[in-house]
């Protein structure tokens, strides 16, 4: 039977696409290129027989914040905490750690307790209705308050209020409201998630917004790991009537027959598929995509020797120093270059969650887009900084660089897992200038990959706005 609709691409916007399409009575079909459904949701063995370790996203603070997950309610998915949200090692003093409750987070900022709770904490305070303004850049915000998604004045001006901070550079924002090196380097761990020169516009929001998130709802993984929720997502399509396929790649929209067409894809993989408007195709070649991740994941025969033990409960943990040191190591990284003592993103999921077949553990940090350059030992040598004996402990390592990164996912365009460049610029235009993305100029076909506003991360906002405007048209 023709489905009413075919979602090519099964990342956490297709498959968020693929399920409000099917809700909404349509006959979806759903086409993944991998033996595997899940985009950057994917989990396998890479190192060990029975160690479970992420390939893509592994801490899901978005997926539980985003009103498209929320509005889901999967089943058969359960969240693990760890005991601290995130933790900053320092060189010659005790670790920042970053707890659920905003005031004990504070209190181990001293001198920038109150400055911690005048910005990250009013942030997290306004909750919700601000995270889904944010995830909405282009709306829809609804008219009144009876009205879904409706923006009153207090959320707008906690909107204000924010963007005042966040349209800041990291660097600007982190000397002005912090005086401690704890809570510059607090600032700059956060910003960094961006993959932007700290120095750059809007760097400070990412950090924020992030760091708001920990307390907000916290900074958890997916029980087993997060292929868990790609197929929980997979099997909620199937209970609708939904038809799920892997195998099967698709390279012209020829290809399909159906009226609606939902495209989890890079814009670089869109200009191939059909022949497109001259403008529309002019300014896709024109999107920029950001730099690359080198990957490395471990199976430890032991939790990482941590010199401080307090880091050891922490499920996230940042790498690089002062801010001083973060931002030059961005600021490297930016200009093409290669850090020798990079900022280091580090997630040892055994702190939340045991049943993954031991100590796993994943680090990354950012390289050049498209870089050839084997970054283990930089990023093993940042480790051993803060956890000295670490590489006594590995039992196997696995790498991923850009080139890897791209072939088990072409959406990762050189390593950018990021779906693009993040900076102010692509902040909307995301693939294009448009005041609705998503739709393409071919009737029926929509674009709901990390290339579309919100842009990165597991928030499912691309395929909620795409499947949205299906839907109306």
């Amino acid at each position: 039977m023709r489905p009413d609709a075919v979602v090519v691409g099964s990342g956490p916007n297709g498959l968020v696409a693929a399920v409000m399409l099917a809700r909404a009575g349509r006959r979806v079909l759903l086409l993944e290129a991998a033996e595997r459904f899940g985009g950057g949701l994917r989990s396998g063995e890479l190192t060990l027989p029975g160690r479970v370790h992420d390939l893509g996203a592994t801490v899901m603070a978005m997926a539980l914040a985003s009103p498209a997950f929320r509005s889901l309610e999967l089943k058969g998915v359960e969240f693990a905490h760890p005991a601290v949200v995130a933790a900053h090692p320092l060189d010659d003093r005790p670790a920042v750690l970053v707890h659920r409750d905003p005031r004990r987070t504070a209190e181990g900022l001293g001198r920038d307790a109150g400055a911690w709770l005048a910005t990250v904490g009013a942030t997290a305070r306004a909750g919700f209705p601000l995270v889904e303004l944010l995830l909405k850049p282009l709306g829809p915000w609804g008219t009144g308050p009876s009205r879904p998604g409706w923006v009153g004045p207090r959320v707008l001006a906690q909107a204000v209020r924010f963007g005042l901070a966040g349209v800041l550079p990291a660097t600007t924002f982190a000397r002005r409201a912090f005086r401690t090196v704890e809570g510059r380097a607090l600032i700059a761990g956060m910003a960094a998630h961006s993959m932007l020169d700290l120095r750059s516009p809007i760097s400070a929001g990412y950090g924020l917004l992030l760091a708001s998130l920990a307390h907000l709802v916290g900074w958890p993984l997916v029980r087993g790991g997060s292929q868990v929720l790609a197929d929980a997502l997979v099997a909620e399509l199937r209970s609708l009537g939904g038809e799920a396929v892997t195998g099967h790649r698709v390279r012209r929209l020829a290809e399909l027959d159906a009226p609606t067409v939902v495209l989890d894809v890079s814009p670089r993989q869109l200009l191939t598929m059909a022949e497109w408007p001259a403008g529309y195709r002019r300014r896709l070649q024109r999107f920029r995509y950001g730099p690359g991740v080198f990957k490395v994941d471990w199976a430890l025969d032991g939790p990482v020797p941590w010199r401080d033990p307090a880091v050891a409960g922490a499920g996230t943990v940042h790498l690089g120093g002062t801010l001083e040191e973060i931002a030059l190591s961005e600021a490297e990284m930016a200009a093409g270059r290669h850090s020798p003592r990079p900022y280091v993103l580090l997630v040892q999921p055994y702190a939340a969650d045991p049943t993954r077949g031991g100590h796993t553990l994943w680090a990354y940090c950012h390289v050049p887009n498209g870089s050839p350059v084997d970054m283990t030992d930089a990023i093993e040598t940042q480790i051993e900084r803060y956890a000295p004996g670490f590489r006594d402990r590995v039992l196997a390592r696995h790498t991923m660089g850009p080139a890897d990164l791209e072939a088990l996912n072409p959406n990762l365009v050189g390593g950018d897992i990021g779906g693009g460049l993040a900076g102010l610029v692509q902040f909307v235009r995301r693939p294009v200038w448009s005041p609705a993305p998503w739709r393409t100029p071919l009737p029926g076909v929509f674009l709901c990959s990390a290339s579309t506003p919100p842009g990165a991360s597991v928030h499912g906002m691309g395929g909620w706005q795409a499947a949205r405007l299906a839907l109306r048209d």
